[in-house]
């Protein structure tokens, strides 16, 4: 098959590309250009250069594809509610424009989106989550990554687009950024390897639903023959872990004390997000498999093998 992955240099896009060479399918990787020219290394992906709002990027990058995962998100739920006028133009309308691209194929690609549902609910009335519940978001990038649900639908009733949605819980292995802002086990294990303190926002009560990138990876390469009818699933880790939790499973796996301190909340932090799986485990057939601590010592043997190599190349070039 001829798969399309927008947003391939990403935490999710590269372990996803690396997924499907293995499954033996053709994989083009879109995404803008790399900054130092180089793109991940990855034998078999097709890289494409190019910004999704721009038509004649995207034109090309659809040629002759069969399926389209849509990974791109231009914001982070911390900050989109400072502009939230760019956040729809960034994110909605590039994937407006994206949608009318693909309804125009010849033979129109099927579309599997990476929605949030670790924001989309909001507030949650019940524990777990299920797809079922309101849809109240607090940021603006819940916001938009509903409306591109919503475009969603809107398509496959007017078009005929065959697509499917994931709402993800809060995923994280190796590759993702020790620096961004949604990524909190990447940054905690770094800040323990190099022995220094962590930030809290809030007390330190706030739970979420951690899924260990494999699992991720998983849902979406079985999600690939999926053709029934639900269009919709949440893939989470199936349990809730608060910031305090997190802290003392690290600590555990270091075997030494961690120095954190708090900040003050952020306003677009429910309390509590945990997602209902039973959906994706009884269509799908799909389970996550790895625990939090295994899942915890995969990023922490990563980020020692990338500060060994980064250390190792320094002392090289002096």
């Amino acid at each position: 098959m001829n798969i399309l992955v927008l947003g391939a240099r990403g935490f999710i896009g590269k372990h996803l590309c690396s997924a499907l060479v293995a499954a033996n399918h053709r994989v083009r990787g879109f995404d803008l250009q790399p900054a130092n020219g180089n793109w991940p290394d990855i034998p078999g992906v097709e890289w494409t250069a190019g910004n999704l709002d721009h038509v004649s990027d995207v034109m090309t990058a659809l040629d002759k594809i069969d399926l389209v995962f849509h990974l791109i998100s231009t914001t982070i739920p911390q900050t989109s509610n400072e502009n939230p006028l760019l956040d729809l133009q960034q994110n909605v309308g590039a994937t407006l424009k994206l949608l009318e691209l693909v309804i125009k194929q010849p033979r129109k690609p099927r579309f599997i989106f990476l929605s949030s549902g670790g924001t989309i609910y909001g507030i949650p009335h019940i524990i777990p989550i299920p797809e079922e519940h309101p849809t109240d978001p607090l940021s603006a990038y819940g916001i938009a990554k509903l409306a591109i649900e919503k475009y969603l639908a809107l398509y496959g009733y007017l078009y005929k687009l065959d697509y499917s949605i994931l709402r993800l819980a809060n995923p994280y292995g190796e590759f993702q950024s020790h620096l961004s802002s949604q990524g909190v086990i990447a940054a905690f294990v770094h800040k323990a390897l190099h022995h220094k303190p962590v930030e809290i926002w809030g007390d330190g009560s706030i739970v979420r639903d951690y899924l260990y990138i494999g699992d991720v990876i998983s849902a979406m390469i079985t999600l690939i023959d999926y053709d029934g009818p639900e269009k919709i699933f949440n893939i989470g880790g199936g349990k809730g872990h608060s910031i305090l939790e997190l802290l003392s499973v690290i600590k555990e796996l270091f075997q030494h004390d961690i120095a954190y301190y708090h900040l003050e909340s952020r306003a677009c932090d429910v309390p509590i997000n945990v997602l209902d799986i039973k959906r994706a485990a009884s269509i799908l057939g799909w389970k996550p498999t790895t625990p939090l601590h295994e899942g915890i010592k995969q990023v922490i043997d990563y980020q020692r093998s990338v500060d060994f190599s980064l250390n190792d190349n320094s002392s090289k070039n002096r």
